[in-house]
């Protein structure tokens, strides 16, 4: 007879299976849903995916940031003539962890390991390392950047690319899209604020995610040979997508900032859930059978905050 599973855990069986918008950097690797050869994760070397070089720079090794407090559990070692400063952390874990946060390099590692084993897996994982440290630098750099301005001739992610925003002063709202010039045009009165501007904007890529998700559901579901009951909007600010186990899936409207690509993994995503609602080798193994570059998907996606969407 198959032990009775405990009502909690049935209760958390029910619940939506939501993928993460940024646990890049948010969620620790022990408790990060992993996949054979997942990207991101220190673990898993053999199958990293490689980070194109800026132009310029072949074969350049990335700097990490060097503006970090200097505090008693901070160390430091020589990694390819960069000095690199990591906080060590002593714990009762029993494996060596690797965390990249705002701070930079944190390493949590077992009273019992030596300070010579622990920079020995330093470099053993010094390519990750560095990549994952300048994709911190750079993504607090784009954080200090002046926003969107939103006025005539502004530029918007849309599908991957960008489209360019043209006000048209009218005496009735409307909008269209002029696909050949890649422009959205928005008519508005002559005395309409810029809130008024974001909204008929955010309604448009709104129903534009709409009708692409609408379009791209059924042909995984057939892919998947499962059923969902109902698509909705979402507009969570930590959550790309969520299914539940009676098939109502959720996405994120702000998808439609990203490629095609983007979006179908997101979609093939939620409804692998259909067939396996966790986050184990089969439920990855599922995402694979339809979506075979998933994990590049997954990366890409994982290198984006809301910091560098518009701002509605």
């Amino acid at each position: 007879m198959k032990p009775r599973i405990p009502s909690s855990i049935g209760k958390a069986i029910q619940m939506a299976l939501q993928l993460d918008l940024f646990s890049d950097f948010l969620v620790p690797d022990k408790l990060r849903p992993t996949s054979p050869g997942a990207p991101d994760s220190p673990g898993a070397a053999k199958r990293e995916i490689p980070v194109m070089d800026k132009p310029g720079q072949t074969g350049a090794v990335p700097q990490p940031p060097s503006t970090y407090v200097n505090t008693s559990n901070k160390r430091r070692i020589l990694i390819q003539d960069y000095l690199l400063e990591y906080d060590l952390q002593r714990s009762k874990r029993r494996s060596i962890g690797f965390l990249i946060s705002e701070d930079g390099l944190r390493i949590t590692a077992p009273r019992w390991v030596t300070i010579a084993d622990i920079e020995t897996a330093i470099q053993e994982k010094q390519a990750w390392i560095l990549r994952k440290l300048t994709e911190r630098r750079e993504r607090t750099q784009r954080q200090l950047e002046p926003s969107m301005h939103w006025r005539d001739g502004a530029k918007l992610p849309y599908l991957g690319g960008e489209i360019t925003l043209r006000i048209a002063p009218a005496s009735v709202s409307g909008t269209h899209f002029e696909a050949d010039r890649a422009e959205l045009v928005i008519s508005l009165p002559v005395d309409a604020g810029e809130q008024q501007l974001k909204d008929r904007v955010q309604a448009w890529l709104q129903q534009e995610a709409k009708r692409i998700f609408n379009e791209r559901l059924p042909v995984f579901a057939e892919k998947l040979n499962v059923r969902y009951q109902s698509m909705s909007l979402s507009s969570a600010s930590t959550r790309w997508g969520s299914c539940t186990s009676q098939g109502r899936i959720r996405l994120n409207w702000r998808l439609i900032h990203f490629s095609p690509m983007i979006i179908d993994y997101v979609v093939a995503h939620e409804l692998a859930h259909l067939r396996e609602m966790n986050h184990s080798p089969r439920f990855w193994a599922t995402v694979q059978s339809v979506f075979p570059d998933f994990e590049t998907a997954r990366h890409t996606l994982r290198q984006h905050a809301s910091s560098d969407l518009p701002a509605f």
